[in-house]
């Protein structure tokens, strides 16, 4: 069912665009009625099947994903003993007996990640069925000018593709739901569970994207971790000018630097707000526009805790990230989330407690569209 209505709302679009297309004159009325023609005859044979009803038994009858989300919720609050025979037919478990999260559910989650966290909001996110990607370089393309039909040669690239690879790592995230909660109706247990699964993981990926240590230990590859990308060092040790931001978003080429956002944790914001330039003006901008981000020197500022605080005198610290994260970062996200319900551990609390298992990795891909801002253990003129 559902596959028929999307390509439904996409013969409705594609019918309007053509509109469109012949009212600017790219069209004659004769290409375009038969064109109609035959959109309409296919939007009525999609129509007939919507609106027939379903044959019993038929494995593709489109009341499936609707029993496996039954079967699963029903799952979350009596467990797995709980079942029929059909309901367990209905639940899908992995290669570990596991129990898979509906995909309908799993992409609700997905949809919600990137409104709790910061760098997966801002990177390039790609889905994988494998367990690493490779980490393509820009050196392996090779160009050239000129008309290949003309006899024109390309010189072969020199460089051999990279062996360096990126991982999917496994995450564990612990949530519990009150068992008064799990007694409510499907709709509302759906909204609770997308809820309390999506924080589970939110906060310890995007620490992990900003300070994980790779994956020698198990973890994604943070933006701060190791010397990947290049550091700028501010002028001082134990606070931060104006002209170390604007030093640190000059660093990034200009390619990059025009998709450019500033990420520093809330006490390096405050310190920023209240530089000042020669005049006593204020050089931060905050946002008019609900739901925007504030910004300095016209570039977007977000708040990511992890990154450290600017440190006292004779401490060096990582304090600021510059630069165009969507194609400095890359998040690549392993489907198939699984769920273990725990009864006994929270249950003198009224609670049940359900451990999530996610799959994600992270890292930098492009180097050069990152940099940051390291505040030195002593000045340079010490």
């Amino acid at each position: 069912m559902d596959e028929k209505i999307i390509e439904l709302q996409k013969l409705i679009k594609e019918l309007r665009e053509k509109f469109e297309a012949k009212e600017k004159g790219f069209y004659s009325k004769a290409e375009f009625e038969e064109f109609q023609k035959k959109i309409n005859e296919r939007i009525d044979q999609l129509e007939t099947m919507i609106n027939r009803p379903p044959v019993p038994g038929d494995s593709k009858d489109n009341r499936q994903p609707n029993e496996k989300k039954a079967a699963f919720f029903k799952f979350m609050r009596e467990g797995k003993p709980a079942l029929s025979p059909e309901e367990k037919k209905a639940l899908v478990s992995d290669e570990t007996g596991q129990i898979l999260i509906p995909e309908e559910l799993e992409s609700e989650i997905y949809r919600e990640l990137p409104k709790l966290t910061v760098i997966r909001s801002l990177a390039t996110v790609r889905q994988t069925k494998s367990d690493r990607i490779r980490r393509r370089s820009l050196t392996e393309v090779t160009v050239g000018w000129g008309k290949l039909e003309t006899g024109t040669t390309i010189t072969e690239s020199t460089m051999t593709p990279s062996d360096d690879y990126q991982y999917v790592e496994d995450l564990y995230g612990l949530t519990k739901i009150g068992e008064d909660e799990l007694m409510d109706t499907d709709v509302a247990l759906e909204s609770i569970t997308t809820d309390s699964f999506s924080r589970a993981i939110a906060e310890a990926e995007d620490t992990a994207f900003v300070i994980g240590t790779g994956h020698a230990n198990k973890q994604p590859e943070g933006i701060l971790n190791g010397t990947v990308v290049s550091r700028v060092n501010a002028g001082q040790a134990g606070a931060i000018t104006a002209d170390d931001i604007l030093k640190l978003i000059y660093e990034v080429p200009a390619q990059y630097r025009q998709n450019g956002v500033l990420i520093v944790n809330s006490k390096t914001e405050l310190a920023i707000r209240l530089l000042k330039d020669k005049n006593g003006q204020y050089l931060w901008q905050p946002s008019l526009q609900a739901g925007r981000p504030n910004s300095f020197a016209g570039y977007p500022v977000y708040n990511q805790e992890d990154i450290p605080d600017i440190p006292s005198a004779g401490t060096a610290a990582d304090v600021a990230i510059f630069g165009d994260i969507r194609s400095g970062y890359r998040i690549i996200d392993r489907l198939g989330m699984t769920v273990q319900r725990l009864v006994e551990l929270y249950a003198e609390a009224g609670l049940v407690g359900f451990k999530v298992h996610y799959r994600v990795g992270g890292g930098v891909i492009r180097p050069d569209a990152l940099r940051i801002l390291n505040v030195p253990e002593q000045s340079p003129t010490a």
